[in-house]
């Protein structure tokens, strides 16, 4: 057989999270791919999440299909479940609790079927360093915390997904899919909706999704799981430039004496905002401490310096 056009894309298989994790399978052109549980198949994925069956992933060319085989649990690609999909660099496909992302990399030497052969080998090897990890597992630098929950909302999972990014531990309690609480660090003044939304601006840490937790919490968030990151990658954008036209996270602020401008035209959400950062002296220990979203913190910062009541040292 002639060797394949050097124009030709080689698409790489990348398991980022879940039991295979750090394994590779590399697609040769015009190959056809099947993914499943049963031993004869070409990807072999052994949990009871996958079919037998599960998926086939086809190249043709520079084109890259995956086809869903009527498994029981789907075939998701970016967080949308599918039965047929193109698939492109970059894109991250959930078959059971595996994430794999496709690459695109150099031909390789050697035969498509050695390095096939040695990609199953390294997957089993991966497999038995994580034999006794039950659940998705996995760094947010490469899967993103909007993807995940996207992953998540899709496939209706439950669980607590826990997020560490030292000093940082984040906790986001799912129900089928729906965020419904969120926690750093445990703290009580930091409620659901500002973790999230927090968290949501994290780029890089780990993330375990553990059994769910049964409990039901006072406050629990009301909307969709979609409605959330819409809402906080909003904010995000949003609090990012205010930010940009504050003095750093770490700046030291104080009451702005002699004060000219009198307290009494403060509204109640300045004052307590204002006493939150004379009590703190840096805006990110302020934002703690308020019942605001980072970005109503922001803001009423923002406006606190601008009328001269707070000042930066």
């Amino acid at each position: 057989m002639p060797p394949a056009d050097a124009s030709t894309k080689h698409f790489l298989l990348k398991f980022i999270s879940g039991k295979y994790q750090g394994g590779e399978f590399p697609v040769a052109a015009d190959r056809e791919i099947v993914i499943g549980r049963a031993n004869e198949l070409d990807v072999v994925l052994v949990e009871d999440m996958v079919s037998r069956r599960h998926a086939k992933i086809v190249s043709t060319g520079d084109a890259l299909n995956i086809e869903d085989l009527g498994s029981t649990n789907g075939t998701f690609v970016n967080g949308e479940k599918v039965r047929r999909a193109r698939l492109k660099e970059g894109d991250r496909v959930l078959i059971g609790t595996s994430i794999v992302r496709v690459a695109v990399t150099e031909a390789v030497a050697g035969s498509g079927e050695s390095r096939e052969a040695e990609a199953r080998s390294r997957m089993q090897a991966a497999a038995q360093r994580t034999a006794t990890v039950k659940t998705m597992s996995g760094t947010i630098d490469e899967v993103p915390l909007v993807d995940l929950l996207q992953l998540f909302a899709t496939s209706k999972k439950s669980g607590v997904l826990v997020i560490t990014r030292d000093p940082y531990l984040g906790k986001v309690f799912l129900r089928k899919g729906q965020v419904v609480f969120a926690t750093i660090n445990e703290s009580a003044e930091i409620g659901p909706l500002k973790a999230i939304y927090r968290m949501l601006a994290w780029d890089t840490g780990f993330f375990e999704l553990q059994p769910p937790d049964e409990r039901e919490f006072d406050k629990e968030i009301d909307l969709s799981t979609e409605g959330v990151l819409m809402e906080g990658m909003r904010q995000l954008d949003e609090t990012r430039r205010v930010l940009s036209t504050l003095p750093g996270g770490g700046a030291r602020l104080s009451l702005a004496l002699p004060l000219q401008p009198p307290l009494k035209d403060l509204d109640e959400r300045e004052l307590t905002m204002l006493q939150a950062v004379m009590n703190a002296g840096r805006l990110d220990a302020a934002l703690d401490r308020v019942p605001y979203t980072d970005l109503e913190g922001s803001e009423l910062t923002a406006k606190l310096l601008a009328r001269q009541y707070l000042r930066a040292d």
